[in-house]
């Protein structure tokens, strides 16, 4: 008998022999299961979620799958599919627990999903475009740094404070290929430390470029890693501000050095974003390896507005028409919002 339900405690055996694969196999399983909030987070409702939840397809006493989704904190409620495991060619069984959870979450309140597939898996990417819904927006790539040893003004950097998430949020919006703004834009919220931190699955370390003078946040700058020894820097900067790469990525690599001797460092491009281009030109010029290429896909709600409008006839620059009228004409509208 097939069966989706939560990952239990006593799955750790199967978990274990279905990704045996993976190199940091018991730091993942430990990560999904072994967190003391993973059984009440459950029950919370989706606006108070903040821990990825994990799924499970068996079929009798095999499990043939896996899934693992993680909520944001934005009030459109929007999710990622972080995890997608299951047998060779088996695509039946990866869509089954797609459109488990992207129904699940939908009847909860999600307004959208995102997943993110590398560029040699096509047959992966057909089945979430043709079975499950969803479209090819743009592209996330991942490039290794090589040593980078360039001079910085510690002076022109800070730590990342809750209070900067107003402005590192409409910086982060204001960076989006406009088309793309719908459906990536980001809240404040989703920038702001979590009371839980300690409890995620994964490390991360924040910092601002603070223009001294004027006081205003130039770029955002994400460090995060799952493993203590591959870290990701991640920039937010304002297509109207020009900023050395180099003193960035110089910054990012002295302050992981401070924790960790041994490591390596990637920095991400973003296609949807309007520098996203020229980062990828710099460094392939700089010979940096580009070591990751993924489609970034989504699915999302859209509603129709309808508009409350006066009932009654009206006349606007010698033209009448009803109420009524004003109504059909606005449901041609849409809205990503919840």
């Amino acid at each position: 008998m097939r069966k989706i339900r939560k990952l239990y405690y006593f799955d750790k055996k199967n978990m274990q022999e279905m990704i045996s694969f993976l190199n940091n196999r018991d730091a993942y399983i430990n990560s999904i299961m072994f967190n003391p909030l993973i059984p009440l987070h459950h029950l919370l409702p989706l606006r108070f979620k903040f821990l990825p939840e994990t799924y499970v397809l068996k079929d009798k006493n095999v499990i043939k799958g896996l899934i693992t989704v993680a909520p944001s904190r934005c009030p459109l409620r929007k999710m990622e599919i972080q995890r997608l495991f299951f047998e060779e060619n088996c695509y039946e069984d990866a869509s089954e627990l797609v459109q488990y959870v992207v129904s699940k979450y939908k009847a909860i309140g999600a307004s959208s999903f995102v997943v993110k597939v590398d560029d040699f898996m096509p047959e992966l990417l057909k089945m979430f475009v043709s079975r499950c819904g969803f479209s090819q927006i743009s592209y996330e790539k991942l490039w290794k740094v090589n040593n980078v040893d360039v001079d910085f003004n510690k002076k022109d950097f800070r730590e990342f404070r809750n209070s900067d998430s107003p402005t590192v949020a409409a910086l982060y919006n204001e960076s989006l290929l406009p088309h793309i703004r719908p459906l990536l834009s980001k809240d404040a919220k989703e920038f702001k430390e979590v009371y839980f931190k300690g409890l995620s699955y994964f490390s991360e370390y924040k910092y601002v470029v603070e223009d001294k003078k004027s006081k205003n946040i130039l770029c955002y700058i994400s460090i995060i890693t799952t493993d203590n020894t591959n870290y990701v820097l991640d920039m937010v900067q304002s297509s109207w501000v020009d900023i050395n790469i180099d003193s960035i990525i110089s910054f990012a690599w002295n302050q992981i050095k401070k924790r960790k001797q041994e490591f390596s460092l990637y920095v991400k491009t973003k296609k949807y974003t309007q520098l996203g281009e020229k980062y990828e030109q710099e460094f392939i010029r700089k010979n940096f390896e580009c070591v990751q290429n993924q489609i970034v896909l989504t699915n999302t709600s859209a509603r129709i507005l309808k508009e409350s409008v006066h009932s009654g006839r009206f006349t606007i620059l010698n033209q009448v028409f009803t109420g009524q009228a004003a109504v059909q004409k606005r449901q041609h509208k849409y809205d990503f919002a919840e």
